[in-house]
């Protein structure tokens, strides 16, 4: 495929929650989250309808206009998960979703993602909290790059 298609599959069915954000500093939250439908050209209205849910649902309503440096680290740990879902993705990839987040902001992430995959989502977390893994329906165990368990959870 051509670079181009590549990207169009990635920003039209590929959702990236990076550990370290990957937020666009001179962007607000608001605009942060509104990129992957400027480039997926959807229209103002619904692009604003869909970034002002989006942020409503990680609990940043009220910090819209915010750049990252005026966040903390688990605000642009939401505003990064708004983003990740602005294309309603069919895959999500996150690493460490809530690694920056507090246990309650936390819990609604992982709900927000067991919505999804109730949904037919998939979803692949990278993390290190066992509570967040017993949650999952597979966890497959990695050790110095390589697969050491790969199970069914119940």
């Amino acid at each position: 495929m051509s670079i181009d298609r590549l990207a169009d599959i990635r920003n039209r069915r590929i959702g990236f929650v990076f550990q370290n954000f990957n937020l666009l500093p001179q962007l607000t939250a608001y605009e942060n989250v509104e990129m992957p439908l400027l480039f997926k050209g959807t229209p103002a209205k619904a692009r604003r309808e869909r970034v002002e849910t989006l942020l409503e649902q990680v609990g940043l309503a009220d910090r819209m206009q915010h750049r990252p440096v005026e966040l903390s680290g688990g605000q642009m740990q939401r505003v990064a998960i708004a983003r990740a879902l602005a294309c309603e993705p069919d895959i999500i990839l996150a690493d460490e979703p809530t690694g920056n987040l507090d246990s309650a902001a936390g819990g609604d992430i992982i709900a927000k993602f067991e919505d999804l995959w109730a949904k037919g989502h998939t979803l692949v977390l990278i993390t290190h909290d066992p509570a967040i893994a017993r949650r999952s329906r597979r966890v497959v165990h990695v050790q110095d790059g390589a697969v050491v368990d790969d199970e069914a959870v119940a």
